[in-house]
């Protein structure tokens, strides 16, 4: 098994939370990301891998960053992102001081994608696993990606690809010959 396929033990999810939150602070009173050396770590959380970092402040999103692909160490993906989503997720303002201890923080690993091959918008509907898929949907230049967690606010494979083709900036009922889709899976885990 390689260390792709294998997930994490808490002692490591714990450190990458810690990691993301040290990676905020540094943030607000610093202005940079937490400067992390990839190699004071143990393998695991030095192989490369993707990662999305969610803020959530009362349940509601207040920031999410992340890599489709494998960029750099598990370990600097999620410092890297935990500061992106604070601070330069241009849907909220930068995170304030006084909201440091009003987020939750949850962090998806990614396994890397994989193409789905379909001829038809149902023959790809068909594929789509509920509940378990993130999906990465290409049409030349126009690009969106959805968690596996969106399918809480999407439950039928109809409206989660309806919603990721807007996202991507298409219109729900888009459809082209040339529309490319990949899917991964993640290993989800938060604060609490």
């Amino acid at each position: 098994m390689s260390s792709i396929d294998q997930s994490l033990n808490e002692e490591q999810r714990l450190t990458l939370l810690q990691t993301a939150r040290a990676s905020i602070h540094t943030g607000l009173h610093e202005g940079h990301p937490l400067q992390v050396k990839p190699a004071d770590y143990e393998p695991a959380l030095q192989a490369q891998r993707a990662t999305f970092v969610t803020l959530n402040k009362r349940g509601e999103l207040r920031g999410c960053i992340g890599h489709l692909e494998a960029i750099q160490p598990l370990i600097k993906d999620v410092a890297d992102n935990a500061f992106s989503a604070a601070f330069q997720d241009n849907r909220f303002p930068p995170l304030q001081k006084e909201e440091f201890d009003q987020i939750d923080i949850h962090i998806s690993v990614l396994s890397p994608a994989e193409p789905l091959s379909f001829s038809s918008e149902q023959e790809l509907l068909r594929q789509i696993r509920p509940g378990i898929d993130g999906l990465i949907l290409q049409d030349g230049y126009y690009r969106g990606t959805f968690l596996p967690s969106v399918w809480e606010q999407l439950p039928t494979r109809e409206a989660f690809l309806a919603h990721l083709k807007m996202k991507a900036g298409l219109p729900a009922n888009y459809w082209s010959d040339s529309i490319q889709v990949s899917r991964y899976t993640t290993e989800s885990f938060s604060e609490g």
